[in-house]
């Protein structure tokens, strides 16, 4: 098993170097290591050339996470990719623990573990909305992510089954790729926290961002188009669909924003249309 790690950067070399020490400290090595740094103006490039030179530096113009992770996939030589956000840290066994329960359980193309949340600093526990599971778990990734990309590893192959990130979606990119990859995959689930995911920078995406669930409901409108939902599938993913139009109708309305209103409600009628057709088929 080669295991191909990569790291997605942009102007976040005050952090880059702690990821990247999480990974060489691994009790299993990786194959590679691959930091594609996504037109980052900060001093990106000397830290990778002066203190990881076994590193694989790439650079890109700036194009965003999809993008920057598109790009190491493609040049990664690992039959098996490991993600990590740059503001984020893995345990020391974490590749470890994950290749044992891959080789312990065979067949499985995903495995992700649990996490450790860091929120300005301090230590915070999940909401329950927040679970983590394993298994057939498409019914799960409908609301929100429940996987978080520093803690998978997937198949390089599955990628050539399901496709790359989407690159026309700013956030909920990795939303978007765990249904296409549910919808007809079982995952494996590690229930131990080998990651420690850092929140609270003004950076994320969460923040750079108002209401992500505009995101979500691309991926669904694109999920519910691709002809690969069961039936049961399609019945949940329409539900989940038209629930996140209803909040977003509900917060365009309190801001006065009659042009989102009224774009949503048109989604909202066809999607209706489209269950009442489904529900006397």
């Amino acid at each position: 098993m080669k295991i191909s790690v990569i790291i997605p950067s942009w102007n976040r070399a005050d952090r880059l170097a702690a990821a990247l020490d999480s990974v060489l400290a691994q009790s299993l090595a990786a194959h590679e290591i691959i930091v594609v740094d996504d037109g980052s103006t900060d001093n990106t490039r000397a830290l990778l050339q002066q203190h990881y030179p076994g590193v694989h530096y790439l650079y890109q113009q700036n194009s965003g996470v999809s993008s920057a992770r598109n790009t190491a996939i493609k040049a990664a030589c690992g039959d098996w990719i490991a993600l990590l956000d740059s503001d984020d840290r893995w345990e020391v066994s974490k590749l470890e623990r994950q290749q044992q329960a891959l080789l312990a359980q065979p067949g499985y193309r995903l495995c992700h573990c649990d996490e450790i949340w860091i929120r300005n600093g301090k230590r915070v526990n999940p909401m329950k909305k927040h679970a983590k599971y394993g298994g057939n778990i498409f019914h799960h990734c409908l609301p929100l992510c429940v996987i978080s990309p520093s803690a998978v590893m997937i198949e390089r192959s599955l990628f050539d089954d399901v496709g790359l990130f989407d690159e026309s979606l700013p956030a909920c990119e990795d939303y978007d790729l765990w249904l296409r990859i549910c919808a007809t995959w079982p995952v494996l689930f590690v229930d131990q926290p080998l990651v420690v995911k850092v929140g609270g920078h003004a950076d994320q995406l969460s923040r750079r961002y108002w209401g992500m669930d505009r995101f979500r409901i691309q991926a669904l409108e694109k999920i519910l188009a691709g002809g690969i939902l069961q039936q049961q599938q399609h019945a949940e993913a329409l539900q989940m669909l038209q629930e996140k139009l209803a909040i977003l109708i509900q917060g365009a309305a309190r801001r006065d924003n009659r042009e989102l209103v009224d774009e949503y409600r048109e989604k909202q009628r066809h999607f209706t249309n489209l269950s009442c057709i489904a529900d006397t088929a």
